[in-house]
């Protein structure tokens, strides 16, 4: 049996269909599968890859944090010199009252830890969350999951959740003294790449504010300069109580992140002691590689040309086809009729060597979410072999 059908035999799959394509390197913008074949990556591992793939300084990190020393006991016992440097490093780049750290695995756990901190600092256990969110595939995370579809054959669920449309200020009378926590994702991604209104997301934080309620921002895809700023929340001057983390925050390693004020926080010590535990959480290579990924972002100026290029991208998408795009810094829904034409435009693109694909709750939508380091003759080429493909239709 060849490597393809090992993978379907023994590989656990999430659908009845996977892109089954053997990648075999990864570079900067590309990949390259066994049989030699180029792709230019237009979703960087679903805005994992921000920094392009095997950036050097995240290597280079990876290799020297792995001789020094890999796992060494569960999270938080040891004082381990990466995990204090990237936790540092963060909070440095992030608002004073967002100076507490804790890492987990990914993205899902992070807003597993973030529910489990909101309940436990307030004392309540009402979460708020809004519909076609995503915020990770776990049990509780399943809970908060903005779509019926993705929720219903798991039930039951975590109790006390409610869904308000997003967007909405008169949904915003729903959070009370009973909320523990609103969480919202600062820009939607499986949605299709919604942006809320500034004087929406203004209101919330005010209302949690008022109620007590924990804001939980979750920047999991959108975050690390993917819409032109470091943090998105900066577009809309807000600070929320708890940061989620995740995808880019390993620099292509698996890292996630829920961020906080210290003495919010301090509620997982006590009540009980070790409120919030993992083995793996801030593994010491991947915060090595997370560290080395942020700096390089940071240092070598990625986020200056986002703008521009997202620009670029919308002068060069227009298509009869094309019914809208809607976008926020490097990070583009491209919506189609339905998902059959989406589907046959996806396949021709990964056809003609360009990979993208389609959105959880907007699949009528092509995903573009390519790395930072995108250069405007990739972006011609991308969308050139994009319209090909609308003109199949």
């Amino acid at each position: 049996m060849n490597n393809r059908q090992l993978f379907l035999q023994h590989v656990a799959q999430t659908s009845d269909a996977p892109l089954a394509l053997e990648i075999v390197k990864a570079e900067g913008m590309y990949m390259w599968d066994a049989d030699g074949k180029q792709y230019l990556d237009m979703i960087a591992g679903i805005s994992v890859c921000n920094v392009g793939h095997c950036h050097p300084a995240v290597v280079k990190a990876i290799q020297e944090q792995a001789q020094a020393y890999m796992h060494l006991l569960v999270y938080g016992e040891f004082v381990q010199s990466p995990q204090v440097a990237y936790a540092t490093y963060l909070t440095q780049h992030l608002p004073a009252s967002l100076n507490s750290v804790y890492f987990t695995n990914s993205g899902s756990e992070a807003t597993e830890g973030a529910m489990k901190l909101a309940k436990r600092h307030t004392g309540r256990t009402e979460i708020i969350a809004f519909k076609n969110s995503y915020h990770g595939s776990t049990q509780g995370s399943l809970s908060i999951m903005g779509d019926e579809y993705w929720r219903n054959a798991y039930r039951p669920l975590l109790p006390d959740v409610q869904h308000l449309l997003h967007n909405s200020m008169e949904m915003l009378d729903s959070i009370t003294e009973r909320t523990a926590c609103v969480i919202a994702e600062t820009i939607q991604g499986e949605a299709g790449v919604l942006a809320p209104a500034t004087e929406w997301l203004q209101a919330l934080r005010k209302k949690c504010s008022e109620t007590g309620a924990l804001l939980i921002l979750d920047e999991i895809q959108c975050g690390f300069g993917r819409n032109g700023t470091l943090w998105a929340f900066e577009q809309y001057d807000v600070v929320p109580d708890i940061l989620l983390l995740g995808k880019a925050l390993g620099g292509g390693m698996p890292l996630g992140a829920f961020i906080a004020n210290r003495d919010v926080m301090w509620s997982l010590t006590n009540q009980p002691v070790l409120g919030h535990i993992t083995t793996f959480g801030g593994h010491p290579v991947a915060c090595a590689a997370g560290l080395a990924g942020m700096k390089a972002l940071i240092e070598e100026n990625m986020m200056k040309e986002v703008t521009m290029k997202e620009k670029l991208f919308l002068e060069l998408l227009q298509h009869p086809r094309i019914k809208a795009v809607r976008s926020r810094g490097l990070m583009f829904a491209v919506e189609l009729e339905d998902f059959p034409a989406n589907k046959k435009v996806i396949d021709h693109c990964i056809k003609n060597g360009v990979i993208t694909d389609w959105f959880l709750f907007a699949p009528q939508c092509i995903r573009l979410v390519p790395p930072l380091i995108i250069t405007e003759e990739e972006i011609r080429t991308a969308c050139k072999i994009i319209l090909a493909g609308l003109d199949t239709l």
